[in-house]
């Protein structure tokens, strides 16, 4: 069986998909940018700031999907600079403290020309 997670503690979709999905004991949550769900709007022009705001927005799915970051099995990372690559660590490792597998890749153009995005997959209880 399959549940959509939809949560205002991170920003609705913005195209055909859904914030995340459950199934098999597992929260496959979609890529998330610093998008503030409140105002729509991007937060923050630096890595710090957009950081930040893409960690609290997983925290809203993570909290939406009855899980927290300590059950983050895998995160995929995606940076508009490796040069930001120490700063955005520095960040991730305050909320990831399991030390979680990991990618972490430089792409060209992200949605929004935000400077960040990451996706996770959390085990959920499913009780």
């Amino acid at each position: 069986m399959m549940k959509k997670i939809s949560t205002d503690k991170a920003p609705a979709a913005i195209g055909p998909y859904s914030q995340g999905i459950v199934a098999n004991g597992f929260l496959f949550a979609s890529g998330q940018i610093a998008i503030n769900p409140a105002t729509g709007e991007i937060d923050g022009a630096d890595i710090v700031a957009q950081t930040t705001r893409v960690m609290e927005n997983i925290g809203g799915l993570l909290e939406a999907a009855g899980t927290d970051y300590s059950h983050v099995v895998k995160t995929s990372c995606f940076l508009a600079d490796m040069g930001d690559f120490a700063t955005f660590n520095e960040i991730y490792a305050k909320y990831f403290t399991e030390k979680p597998a990991r990618s972490c890749v430089a792409v060209k153009t992200l949605p929004k020309n935000v400077l960040c995005e990451v996706e996770v997959i959390a085990l959920v209880d499913e009780k």
